[in-house]
């Protein structure tokens, strides 16, 4: 046989190893998935499309990525899988085909306050080993240039048995960190205003603390009564210092109270663990709220900011400490390691070049690495997650992506187009969940779900290539080639908002006016400083309510009712119809099954393995006692009530028996923002993005304020929700409101009364003002690169 034939012969017989190029699912029913089954081509780029809370996380990362996850955790030994997040199957009955999953997911980074970009990454502790080797003077190892570690030393006596003998061994050590000993590696130091800790004019006794949380009527109240520092029937003005002192600041100290050892702890060291370890964005807002209200935050004067104690500072590589390069813009920072030659050190600074420049090349070469981790949005942080993927020699792996473009200008939007080909092109399965035309446009396979949300969704309703999902008649094919028109008219400001020399991160002393009254929008690409300008100089001002980004906190616990405010009114209205008490209708107080504890489901905790969900058999999964179902108001009990969706819950509580104005109102404004099929009882844990987006949107709408700031509310959004979301803007500003909306979707830019464009690019190339006025005239100017995306979207 010639050589010819036989590669002939090979070409005509593949080899049965290099026919798995499939995922099959079958029979899939995560959340709202109804018997879903479909096949995924691998090696492909593969976006799966359809309006918020129709299925689409359900399939691709409940159900195919968490089956990945959990099989290779399975490859552990138990003792391993025992300090491993235990995951349950996804209710699937068939999936094959399954390769190794990274999920790349746009949860916004660090509720830590110690972490930063360079942590959060491997950028910073290659600037650590680099100094610990080049510095001079010489410090110590690594660990000497980090903020997160403490100088220590000691030395004693320690008493060790060695061959049935007592010996005694003197010790004595010392740990040589970077942490600033007046911060303690924070940056910043805070001072309290004792006026907002508590009322002195009050007795404990009488509520004088107004801290949340520090109640008299639970153990705080106890121990405070019968710790034995102060009489908790004296006002606070009347006590001693020693007393005041106590109260304040006193260390973690044992007592016996009513029998029972308890440590008491003074207000302040305990605010300070309880509250501020957490990252400001990560707190409940009436947290929050007292926080900013009680506590003012400086610049710590030692370390001016850099975290880093004056040693660590004092070494130097070519006049620079790693303070200022931490500082450094990241491209400026990579042109500098690109200077460095040092053989002695060539595989740290290929390295660190390599992550450094992966930063540029995913558009984030305007950040520096001491940007604290929690101040990215999250656009910035999913990029900033995926960057250790970038350089990869893996090849065969499925890479997930929940929205890759949020935060992305049009113009970064390529960009981020051709990272995912390049993963694709080397050989691996990318599944990317998008709204986004111009990144469902780049798709080698398209899986639309749908028809709608929620109960109405969750079916696959359309498979196969981007030009025949265009034709294919469902809800994302007819809208994919949607283009909003520039409003002929535009309505005129009623005063402004003025900012003046502002210069927060890399705005360059920027001076503008904001038009009231009207919907003003701003622009600009990512990094360019329009967060900077909206929440540095406007959102703390009086009157303004902001809506940012931030995830909503909740458990399985939380739901809609319990997060808007809306189960307040339903109680009471069935406590006062029944006269018991509204507690008996929370399933988290009173109320709540003793069997399941009000979670309507009990859990078997299995050790390494996935614990076992089952549902309540006394409650049948309703989550109440059976007496507070005896209850009823307008013709339901309370468990009928939650399952309600939003526009049932409108309906039965806008009239008749079950009238509850206070209910109405806010079910109405969760209509407003697209809800109305969620059901107010479903737990905050299985909502989707988007649809968190839009509770959060809902629940501000109900502050008092005169102007709203909306940070990217087109997060999550499906096309034809953005058509929703403008006419709700519209109805905002219509009713006397103003709103000013951070973004970067072409349908909100081309329906805006005035924008303000800021560039012309990133980090010290942007922070200026480089355009105002409508719309029109912007798409006229063509002077900005908003102008030519906007002017292209328009035209097309």
């Amino acid at each position: 046989m010639g050589k010819d034939t036989r590669t002939d012969t090979m070409q005509a017989q593949p080899h049965t190893a290099d026919t798995h190029d499939l995922i099959r699912v079958h029979g899939a029913r995560e959340n709202n998935l109804k018997n879903v089954s479909v096949v995924l081509p691998k090696r492909r780029l593969t976006v799966f499309t359809g309006v918020s809370g129709s299925g689409k996380s359900s399939l691709v990362f409940s159900t195919i990525a968490a089956e990945s996850q959990r099989m290779i955790n399975e490859t552990y030994s138990t003792f391993v899988q025992g300090f491993m997040p235990t995951l349950a199957r996804p209710d699937v009955d068939v999936l094959e085909g399954l390769t190794t999953a990274i999920i790349v997911d746009q949860e916004r980074m660090g509720a830590n306050p110690r972490s930063t970009v360079g942590t959060a990454t491997d950028a910073n502790a290659m600037l650590r080993i680099l100094f610990s080797r080049l510095g001079q003077p010489h410090i110590g190892s690594s660990q000497a240039f980090s903020f997160n570690v403490a100088s220590a030393s000691g030395a004693g006596a320690m008493t060790t048995e060695k061959g049935g003998r007592t010996v005694k061994e003197a010790r004595s050590f010392s740990i040589t960190g970077g942490m600033c000993p007046r911060c303690e590696g924070r940056g910043n130091v805070s001072d309290f205003d004792l006026t907002a800790l508590y009322d002195a004019d009050k007795s404990l006794n009488e509520g004088a603390l107004t801290i949340p949380g520090y109640s008299m009527d639970g153990w705080y109240g106890r121990i405070f009564r019968g710790c034995g520092f102060f009489d908790a029937d004296k006002p606070i003005a009347e006590f001693t210092k020693r007393q005041l002192d106590d109260l304040l600041y006193k260390e973690p100290t044992k007592v016996k109270v009513e029998g029972v050892n308890v440590t008491y702890e003074g207000l302040i060291p305990k605010i300070q663990k309880s509250f501020l370890s957490k990252d400001r964005e990560a707190m409940q807002p009436h947290i929050r709220a007292f926080v900013d209200r009680a506590i003012t935050f400086q610049t710590c004067p030692d370390c001016e900011g850099t975290r880093l104690s004056a040693e660590a500072r004092s070494s130097k590589i070519d006049g620079v400490n790693i303070a200022d390069v931490c500082a450094m813009q990241i491209n400026d920072l990579a042109e500098w390691v690109r200077g460095l030659d040092e053989p002695s050190v060539a595989p740290l600074l290929k390295s660190l070049g390599e992550t450094l420049d992966s930063f540029v090349e995913i558009g984030l070469g305007y950040l520096s690495l001491d940007r604290p981790a929690g101040t990215l949005s999250g656009g910035e942080a999913q990029r900033t997650k995926l960057i250790r993927h970038l350089g990869s020699s893996l090849t065969d792996v499925t890479y997930v992506f929940d929205e890759p473009t949020i935060g992305l200008h049009p113009h970064d939007i390529a960009r981020m187009n051709d990272l995912l080909l390049q993963l694709r092109d080397k050989g691996n399965t990318v599944l990317v969940v998008e709204h986004k035309p111009e990144a469902i446009a780049i798709a080698d396979h398209v899986v639309d779900l749908g028809p709608r949300a929620g109960t109405e969704g969750g079916e696959i309703v359309f498979e196969g290539t981007v030009d025949e999902l265009r034709s294919s008649g469902t809800l994302t094919g007819k809208h994919l080639d949607d283009r909003a028109s520039v409003k002929p008219a535009v309505r005129t400001s009623a005063g402004a908002l003025e900012v003046r020399g502002a210069d927060t991160h890399n705005l360059q002393g920027v001076d503008v006016d904001i038009p009231l009254g009207v919907l003003c929008v701003v622009t600009g690409v990512a990094g360019s400083g329009k967060s900077s300008l909206i929440n540095g100089s406007v959102s703390g001002r009086d009157g303004v309510v902001s809506i940012d980004q931030g995830a909503i906190k909740g458990s399985r616990r939380s739901n809609p009712a319990t997060y808007t405010g809306l189960l307040d009114p339903i109680r009471k209205a069935f406590a006062k119809a029944n006269d018991v008490k509204p507690g008996l209708f929370s399933a988290n107080s009173e109320g709540a099954c003793p069997n399941c504890n009000g979670a309507g489901v009990v859990y078997s905790d299995l050790g390494m393995m996935a614990g076992v969900a089952t549902p309540c058999e006394v409650c049948e999964g309703k989550r109440f006692m059976a007496e507070v179902l005896d209850y009823k108001f307008g013709g339901k009990d309370i468990s009928e009530v939650l399952g309600m969706s939003v526009a049932q819950a409108e309906e039965f509580f806008g009239s008749g028996d079950g009238k509850i104005p206070a209910a109405h109102k806010i079910l109405a404004r969760l209509a407003d923002v697209g809800l109305g099929y969620v059901k107010i009882g479903q737990p905050l844990t299985t909502l989707s993005g988007g649809e968190r987006q839009r509770l959060k949107l809902a629940t501000h709408m109900g502050e008092k304020g005169e102007v709203y700031i909306l940070d990217e509310p087109t997060t999550g959004l499906h096309l034809a929700d953005v058509e929703n979301l403008l006419g709700l803007l519209d109805r905002l500003v219509d009713s006397g409101k103003s709103v000013i909306v951070i973004e970067h979707h072409q349908a909100v830019m081309a329906h805006a009364d005035w924008i303000i464009d800021l560039g012309p690019g990133a980090g010290h190339d942007g922070g200026r003002v480089v355009f105002e006025g409508t719309p029109a005239e912007l798409v006229a100017a063509r002077s900005t690169l908003t102008g030519e995306h906007l002017a292209a979207y328009v035209a097309s």
